[in-house]
């Protein structure tokens, strides 16, 4: 059976607490990965500005067991860092570790039930 890890990846900012959100959204998905008695990893990455970077964090948990990755891009729209960099960046961790399989998801705004999320939320502010 092969172990699974997520890798959250966004974009990255200068102002640390940029972070907190994508921070709080991992211990979500660990807390929900370990009720259903799956303990497997689930890390960030960034584009830019922060750390770890895509490369640094796919090593990690491919050196942590995981045999594949899925990469969750946390992007609202499939702009050009989704449609150009990130394909690159997965080819360069497919190319680092060439026993890994690593999967990659589309922009999380892109699914029709975070759009309605997104929109239940908007609805609470009026």
């Amino acid at each position: 059976m092969a172990t699974h890890g997520l890798v959250l990846f966004g974009h990255g900012a200068r102002d640390v607490r940029w972070r907190e959100p994508f921070e709080r959204l991992a211990d979500k998905l660990r807390a929900a990965r370990a009720a259903t008695g799956d303990v497997q990893a689930v890390s960030l990455a960034f584009l830019e500005l922060m750390e770890p970077d895509l490369a640094t964090a796919v090593a990690r948990l491919a050196a942590d067991g995981c045999d594949v990755v899925t990469v969750v891009p946390v992007f609202f729209g499939q702009g050009g860092h989704i449609r150009k960099d990130l394909p690159e960046l997965i080819e360069q961790c497919r190319a680092l570790n060439p026993s890994l399989e690593i999967r990659c998801a589309v922009a999380v705004g892109e699914d029709e039930s975070v759009l309605d999320a997104v929109a239940q939320y908007c609805l609470r502010q009026v």
